[in-house]
């Protein structure tokens, strides 16, 4: 394991910011090229290997080498239980394990294919892993997808969607003086704010695994002069839903919540802003189920979005799995365990 540990430690040392992923993906590149049972194939600066033995099944692995901006974290730093620095969690320590799967698996009883993609940590527009889907999706054909992003080596299964929207509530511009003379849009917003500060929360049960779905303002932005009633206030909301529903489902439920707080009449809007679907758990997936079964822990579901929604688009079954603590990913205390890069570098390794 001294090597997955090494490896952790070297690539957190390398800048990776999104859009600056040259460096990094050279070196994944030049590590994948000396390795003679992979053909590896760079796409911008993402790196796909894959193996070619004519098996009955092929996997795919997934992770990303980006990073958020470092806040002093830059450099790694070892201690006895793992490695901290920018990346480290997420997912620098998932790229190791699968660079160390790569090395190890010249013999596999699957087939594999590895993706290390870029910009995945800004707009969905540029993410690397989806240009390539679009550039060829049959790249990315296998039997089953695991993401290696942090999850503390448990199976976090599917995804929830996420959908924003801009909620413009009008009003009447009249002079702060004589407020009777106009409509208050700050005022008639309170009524949608004050339904979101409830911490609208709901439940949703899918193969064991419960997601949290939530309804959230993100941004708020209104008003003239100091001495104005404003005729328009902006909310931005959002919407992370569990994957029992179609994002045209999603959508629609939305709607009608909003229908309750805003008047059309009046010349309120509601403008989809981004809409991405979830992705289900598919835990009867014979693959999904052995990666569970192996990890020797229960299943729980994904409270985010990932890039397994972009495989459950293609009718792939995936799921995410890998080291780290996700609680800790973009913080200036981002670290990954040394025991959670082994136990995921072994469970993975059982698959093929």
């Amino acid at each position: 394991m001294e090597e997955l540990f090494q490896l952790t430690r070297e690539l957190v040392d390398i800048p990776s910011v999104s859009r600056n992923e040259q460096e990094i993906a050279g070196w994944v590149e030049q590590f994948l090229g000396s390795l003679p049972w992979l053909e590896v194939v760079r796409f911008k600066n993402t790196i796909v290997a894959r193996t070619h033995f004519g098996l009955t099944q092929r996997i795919l692995l997934a992770g990303h080498l980006d990073t958020v901006v470092p806040s002093g974290n830059e450099s790694a730093v070892i201690d006895q239980f793992g490695c901290a620095g920018i990346g480290s969690c997420d997912m620098k320590g998932g790229i190791a394990v699968m660079l160390c799967l790569a090395k190890s698996k010249s013999s596999p009883t699957r087939d594999y294919t590895l993706v290390f993609y870029s910009c995945e940590e800004v707009d969905r527009s540029e993410n690397e892993l989806h240009l390539l889907m679009e550039e060829d999706p049959t790249i990315l054909a296998c039997d089953a997808a695991i993401l290696c992003e942090p999850t503390g080596a448990v199976v976090e299964a599917g995804c929830q969607g996420s959908i924003r929207c801009k909620v413009k509530i009008r009003g009447k511009r009249a002079h702060s003086a004589r407020p009777w003379m106009g409509v208050n849009s700050i005022h008639r917003s309170a009524k949608l704010l004050s339904s979101l500060s409830t911490e609208w929360q709901n439940k949703v049960t899918i193969d064991n695994c419960e997601y949290l779905e939530s309804l959230q303002a993100v941004a708020i932005s209104g008003g003239v002069a100091g001495n104005v009633i404003p005729d328009l206030v902006e909310v931005v909301i959002n919407y992370r839903f569990a994957p029992d529903k179609t994002l045209e489902q999603a959508i629609g439920w939305l709607n009608n919540y909003l229908l309750d707080w805003i008047d059309h009449s009046l010349g309120d809007e509601v403008q989809i802003l981004d809409a991405t679907g979830g992705a289900p758990p598919l835990l009867d997936d014979l693959i999904l189920a052995e990666l569970v079964r192996t990890s020797s822990q229960g299943p729980r579901a994904k409270l985010g979005l990932t890039d397994v929604g972009l495989f459950a688009d293609l009718g792939i079954p995936a799921t995410n799995f890998g080291p780290g603590d996700s609680r800790l990913a973009h913080s200036p205390d981002e670290r990954v365990e040394f025991a959670e890069l082994a136990s995921a570098f072994e469970t993975l390794s059982k698959l093929f």
